[in-house]
């Protein structure tokens, strides 16, 4: 990353109209899924496509992680210890708040693939996050970023409700440029347009 990875972003992008801490926020269970149907079979055929089976962090993890069929070891990290103890994918739950830190507890090249599902727009240091994630991904590892028109908008980035839905996959890329230690991101839409919620992907390889 540069001195400053955000130069260029206008003042208060990342910032949001609730700043409380997220701990608070997220303190009670939500047992639910944030998009439909179509778009959550669209990132278990994206994951099942990628080809990841061994060993994945999900971040910004829930009850729920979408694998068609879950990897052999899948860490879950989130904000909820309750939602993360009702995933049946997990086989390693970390309660940790990025927006507070971060840094991923996780070792050097520690997975072979880094998950985050409807969540990027959460993140007040997205960049810094990334190059996390590119920091515990082994050489050749994927990193898949999916997101859809659905937020708490309250706490969203400025910079994400500012945009239009068709430019995230733009910005997500740009983000993942400014990580550093990836591959050339590629974005797509992966459900068909105008039926149902959107959903969007952006995939780089660890470099």
């Amino acid at each position: 990353m540069t001195a400053d990875p955000y130069d260029g972003f206008p003042p208060g992008f990342f910032d949001r109209d609730d700043p409380t801490p997220d701990d608070v926020f997220y303190g009670p269970p939500r047992l639910v899924t944030h998009i439909d149907d179509r778009a959550i079979a669209a990132v278990g055929a994206l994951y099942t496509e990628l080809g990841i089976t061994g060993r994945a962090l999900d971040l910004m993890s829930s009850w729920v992680s979408h694998f068609e069929t879950p990897p052999a070891e899948l860490v879950v990290l989130g904000m909820n210890a309750a939602e993360l103890d009702a995933n049946p994918a997990a086989t390693q739950r970390v309660v940790h708040d990025l927006n507070v830190d971060p840094r991923v507890p996780l070792p050097d090249a520690d997975v072979d693939a880094v998950v985050c599902c409807v969540s990027i727009d959460y993140l007040t240091r997205p960049i810094e996050v990334l190059a996390e994630a590119a920091r515990v991904l082994r050489p050749g590892g994927v990193l898949a970023v999916t997101f859809s028109n659905r937020c708490f908008p309250t706490k969203a980035v400025h910079g994400w409700l500012g945009t239009p839905d068709s430019q995230h996959g733009a910005l997500v890329a740009e983000l993942v440029r400014r990580a550093g230690g990836f591959t050339e991101p590629e974005v797509q839409l992966r459900t068909p347009a105008g039926r149902g919620d959107p959903l969007w992907a952006v995939t780089a390889v660890r470099a």
